[in-house]
């Protein structure tokens, strides 16, 4: 009432004035009339994205049927009564680090898939090599496998037990002559993304490829597989030195020869 300070009447509480002149400011104002309405609540209220509605199962039933009208190699899909569905995915492994295995185990036989039986259980013993280049792992899931099943099933395939969260699934796709990599988050579900592009593996495919989040964890490995790391680094540092010494060994030979060619002519 005495300087006219103005403020909303939530914060009238947290307001402190220290009027010394109350005259000079007096007036009949009284001090509830300074005092403004509330804020208005639908300021500050966040916007919520629209989620798209999941498809019915007719709209499912009607791509499956659109995707294997283009299917060549008999990878169909096929829609289930509770309204899933099921159909092949094809995983291009695409890893620069080697991979820890068990050491000295046969590989895995179908009564061993059949009855589920983890060949990596059963020893201790660890080794670390590198998986081929671009190799292809075709799996067969449903729409209901997310990505980090299909992260867990390809290593349990391969016998790796390393830990999966080293190892991100990446959807490829090609757009304007150029090659694109998205990370897929480990909730997403590859089968469906499949449905929607199609068979053609041009326009999209998968890769399993390390997570990387920068620098490398090297915390995240135990003693054996930093050991395993320094021996495989320590035999390529080898082999590159013998590369070097052989290719300048073969320019010295050169060299020697073209200079004995070269004793007997004048000049």
């Amino acid at each position: 009432a005495d300087c006219r300070y103005t403020c909303h009447q939530e914060c009238r509480s947290l307001i402190q004035l220290d009027c010394r002149r109350p005259g000079q400011w007096q007036s009949q104002l009284s001090p509830e009339s300074t005092l403004l309405p509330p804020c208005s609540q639908n300021v500050t209220q966040a916007v919520e994205e629209e989620k798209p509605e999941p498809p019915t199962v007719q709209e499912i039933k009607q791509k499956i049927e659109k995707y294997n009208a283009k299917v060549t190699n008999c990878l169909l899909m096929k829609l289930n009564d509770d309204g899933t569905y099921t159909g092949f995915i094809k995983v291009h492994l695409k890893l620069r680090r080697p991979v820890t295995v068990p050491a000295g185990i046969r590989p895995q036989s179908i009564y061993d898939a059949l009855k589920e039986v983890n060949l990596a259980e059963m020893t201790d013993k660890r080794t670390s090599f590198y998986l081929p280049l671009d190799a292809i792992k075709q799996l067969h899931i449903s729409s209901t496998t997310t990505v980090s099943e299909v992260i867990q099933g390809l290593l349990k395939k391969f016998m790796v037990v390393d830990n999966p969260q080293k190892f991100a699934l990446f959807k490829e796709m090609r757009k304007d002559g150029q090659v694109l990599f998205q990370k897929l988050p480990l909730t997403e579900y590859p089968l469906y993304l499949r449905l929607l592009a199609g068979p053609d593996t041009d326009v999209l495919s998968f890769v399993l490829k390390e997570n990387e989040t920068g620098e490398v964890e090297w915390d995240a490995f135990s003693i054996p597989e930093l050991q395993n790391f320094l021996m495989i680094l320590d035999k390529e540092e080898k082999d590159k030195i013998q590369q070097v010494h052989r290719k300048y060994e073969r320019f010295k030979q050169r060299l020697q020869q073209t200079l004995k060619e070269a004793r007997g002519k004048p000049g």
